[in-house]
């Protein structure tokens, strides 16, 4: 029997400069662009030079409901806000049975945003976190 290549990935381990800080059950935002710079050249008129210019890395936002994690979180960024510098970490998506599918070496880390939970009797549903990071980009490891 084959493993499935379609496997879902349904957490998301990330380690921050040495930190886990846990399973999220949400990765979204990774990505890069090229930025493009157009050269029209003199004397030719059927097309223009399209040349790679500087690539900028888009911010990664993971979410989780509030769990025993939250902690790691929340003395994580105590200790970086304190001195904000930019490290490196890891995240690492996994298999329902915690297995490892791929994984990404994430440069120069900086915390952007943190949300905390919004606790609601009348709602049923989960309190969440959410944690935006910036980079300066991504690497497969």
């Amino acid at each position: 029997m084959t493993d499935n290549i379609f496997a879902t990935s349904v957490f998301f381990r990330l380690q921050i400069g040495g930190n886990d800080l846990g399973a999220f059950h949400t990765c979204s935002g990774m990505g890069a662009q090229v930025e493009m710079e157009s050269y029209a050249e003199g004397g030719n008129n059927g097309f223009t030079w399209q040349l790679p210019g500087r690539v900028t890395w888009s911010n990664i936002t993971l979410t989780r409901p509030v769990t025993a994690d939250t902690m790691k979180i929340s003395r994580w960024l105590d200790q970086t806000l304190r001195r904000v510098e930019p490290k490196d970490g890891e995240i690492v998506a996994l298999k329902p049975d915690l297995s490892r599918i791929i994984s990404w070496q994430v440069l120069g880390i900086v915390p952007v945003r943190w949300e905390g939970p919004s606790f609601d009797p009348a709602n049923s549903q989960a309190a969440l976190e959410t944690l935006e990071i910036a980079h300066e980009g991504l690497r497969p490891s």
